[in-house]
């Protein structure tokens, strides 16, 4: 699949390579291909880049004296967090030199009256979640990849996950953030003000951005009180139409404690079980669709709103089956089912994923009308469809046919694209709800979305990194 345009980066000389070192240290400079490997390919094999050099700083002087040296150089940077994204937003496709945020990793401060925590762009996510949990307090970002990905990252690519239905996503939970510019001035946005009407809010030009315009070095977070009791269910339903009628129970009833709705085809969770690690279905009996829901409160004593729910859902005939988890043990045997999705599908061949988002309303017509489009392209071909009911955001992934060809069926990635594109555009969607646009949907921006606010953002990245050097190649 070709989806990289080449451009040109200068190659570096010893010289200036000796330059690079001099700011980070010997140790923190790799320069060997075997130890620079990891950082040039990802997890899910789709992207692979090259680089004569990565550099791990520690400190945000030394991305500022980096972006200082590369901007007078013309040398392509290209920053990288936990190496997790999806679209190829992290790797160097043409030589550029990798800036790994990885040692940036210390809690600056927690301030408990504020609700806020400063993290440098290098704190994995699941350290942030932890440290907010040892002073009574929740940070709900949350995704598959929270034991590596990076707060930088997550900010650089404006992640969503689980809870945004109740929280939002990364941009909706960062107060301010730190930026190196590619010429290398450090803009100071670290605020822990919730109110602040001094001009242009500059801090959501560069959330989002995937280091196109600048380098996240710190981000301070909003807090959020513990959940001081957790309910989950695992759902068995008939239709994507039905569990739609269930989210619109559950918001009515749950009075704002509904944290997470996430959907599951009844293929999803076939892959799950088939190809997780102790991964099981919850209930006795297959159903063609599932749903698995939380309720976060802040007593411990309130009663059961989650049975409740089920309870009129069976009622109403929306829920055929339904379990509760009855200890932290088996709702988090829940979450691996979910969790093991997106690796579940590797080893049934080819994949071609999609991270759509269209109206809530919208979602059992898209499935309906995807799936159709792709029977059509490809008979055979098996749409694995789960993701986030409760935002509209779908990941709409489709497996090779049994036995089919995985290169045969990876080269028809643009054509499934633009079937599956085509309705998500027509419904009024996104074709990039929370991994990014990075290569792998660049091309498809322009004509996708509107040309003023393409033009504006051209203008951004003219004029913040006159010589391109920051991510070159991506989103535009």
């Amino acid at each position: 699949m070709n989806i990289v345009q080449p451009t040109t980066t200068p190659a570096l000389s010893a010289e200036l390579i000796a330059k690079f070192r001099g700011i980070v240290g010997d140790k923190y400079a790799l320069t060997d291909p075997a130890d620079i490997a990891p950082y040039t390919t990802e997890e899910r094999d789709l992207f692979h880049g090259h680089s004569p050099l990565v550099l791990r700083p520690g400190s945000t002087a030394e991305v500022a004296a980096i972006c200082r040296l590369a901007n007078e150089q013309r040398i392509g940077l290209v920053p990288q967090g936990g190496n997790t994204g999806l679209v190829g937003g992290q790797t160097p496709h043409n030589g550029e030199v990798v800036i790994s945020m990885r040692r940036m990793d210390r809690i600056r401060e927690v301030d408990t009256a504020s609700n806020t925590m400063t993290c440098e762009a290098g704190v994995i996510l699941q350290v942030a979640q932890q440290r907010a949990a040892e002073i009574d307090r929740l940070f709900p970002l949350s995704l598959g990849a929270e034991g590596s990905c990076t707060i930088g990252g997550n900010l650089s690519t404006n992640a969503g996950g689980t809870t945004a239905l109740a929280y939002g996503v990364a941009r909706e939970m960062a107060l301010g953030v730190e930026v190196v510019l590619a010429d290398g001035r450090v803009l100071n946005l670290l605020s822990k003000l919730k109110k602040d009407n001094t001009g242009y809010d500059l801090r959501n030009l560069f959330i989002g951005a995937e280091g196109t315009l600048g380098i996240i070095t710190a981000a301070t977070l909003k807090l959020f009180p513990k959940p001081r009791a957790i309910e989950a269910a695992y759902v068995g339903l008939k239709s994507p139409a039905q569990a739609l009628k269930l989210l619109s129970l559950s918001q009515n009833e749950a009075a704002g404690t509904l944290t997470s709705f996430e959907l599951l085809s009844a293929v999803a969770v076939e892959f799950s079980i088939r190809h997780g690690i102790d991964v099981r279905d919850p209930l006795e009996s297959k159903h063609s669709w599932y749903v698995l829901m939380e309720l976060s409160s802040p007593r411990d004593d309130a009663p059961s709103t989650l049975e409740a729910i089920l309870e009129k859902g069976m009622e109403q005939d929306i829920v055929e089956d339904a379990v509760i988890a009855v200890n932290l043990a088996q709702r988090q045997a829940f979450w691996k089912l979910r969790d093991e999705m997106s690796a579940a599908q590797k080893p049934e061949g080819g994949s071609i994923k999609h991270d759509i988002s269209v109206p809530v309303v919208a979602v059992p017509d898209f499935i309906a009308e995807a799936d159709a489009a792709v029977a059509k392209l490809i008979p055979g071909s098996r749409p694995v469809p789960f993701g986030h009911l409760g935002d509209g955001n779908i990941h709409y992934n489709v497996s090779q046919p049994v036995d089919g060809d995985s290169a045969d069926f990876l080269n028809r990635w643009h054509e499934v694209n633009k079937a599956v594109f085509d309705i998500v555009l027509r419904m009024g969607g996104s074709i990039s709800a929370e991994h990014g646009i990075g290569v792998l949907k660049r091309d498809e921006l322009p004509d996708i979305k509107d040309k003023t606010a393409i033009e504006l953002m051209r203008a951004f990245k003219a004029m913040l990194d006159p010589h391109g050097i920051m991510n070159p190649g991506k989103v535009l």
